[in-house]
């Protein structure tokens, strides 16, 4: 059985993590065929939007840790170099848009990977636990870079160091998430989110990807001068020219992300 279900839907792509037994937790299989169907995505000009959702009552608990402590295991900095590292830069350098529908229980590597992505929706049964210090590790997955930057350093810190769960409504108070929706309802809202980015204007939306990316590093003047940059970029694309013939036609635009 394939550690992930990969689908392609007109326009878009749904990822499902596949390992339910084990609250889809990564083993180096799960990992690396993740970062192949980020590439396939990537590669693929008709995916104009990535959906990443996981099988069972767990989004992803993080590393499996039978695997991280089995006699031939690779070191825990091969393991984070190898297989979380890529997963995060992909997610934040393919410039599509990539929202995560968090089902259940994201824990460790699992929490942080949903936090990367793009757009957060999580069930109301949905959970977000740093478990890594009950276990004497740090954050890894781009932890330590996203949190504080989503939730502020003092809150960052305290969930890292105590590992207490937060609840969906908490994750939505905090600024982890963009919505929350019923257990019942959550992949029919994250794919109608999906669904109506991939048929927007989704080149617009890989620039402001790349522009949010360089926000994070920047000053207000470097981040001005990328503005500028890139909005000549986007008014080079047949979007634009789309969107404004059809605002003077008085038309529905029909992007076709180029």
């Amino acid at each position: 059985m394939s550690t992930i279900i990969f689908e392609k839907k007109e326009n878009l792509a749904i990822i499902t993590f596949n390992r339910p037994d084990v609250l889809n937790s990564f083993n180096r299989e799960m990992a690396l065929e993740l970062q192949a169907r980020l590439d396939e995505c990537e590669n693929d000009a008709n995916v104009r939007a990535i959906l990443i959702t996981g099988e069972g009552r767990a989004f992803c608990a993080g590393q499996d840790l039978a695997e991280a402590i089995a006699e031939d295991a690779p070191t825990i900095d091969t393991i984070v170099r190898e297989h979380y590292n890529p997963i995060v830069k992909r997610i934040r350098n393919i410039e599509k848009p990539i929202i995560c529908a968090v089902n259940g229980v994201a824990a460790g590597a699992g929490a942080n990977i949903a936090l990367c992505c793009d757009i957060v929706i999580a069930s109301d049964k949905a959970s977000f636990i740093q478990s890594f210090s009950n276990i004497g590790l740090i954050p890894d997955s781009g932890g330590t870079f996203f949190l504080p930057r989503l939730v502020g350093l003092q809150r960052a810190t305290a969930m890292m160091f105590l590992a207490d769960k937060v609840t969906a409504d908490q994750a939505l108070q905090y600024g982890m998430v963009y919505k929350v929706s019923s257990a019942e309802n959550l992949i029919t809202d994250a794919l109608e989110i999906t669904t109506r980015l991939s048929n927007m204007p989704t080149k617009g939306f890989g620039l402001t990807k790349r522009a949010l990316n360089e926000s994070l590093f920047n000053n207000l003047d470097d981040q001005l001068e990328i503005e500028e940059e890139l909005q000549a970029k986007a008014a080079s694309t047949y979007d634009n020219q789309e969107g404004i013939n059809a605002f003077l036609e008085k038309r529905k635009p029909i992007f076709k992300g180029e």
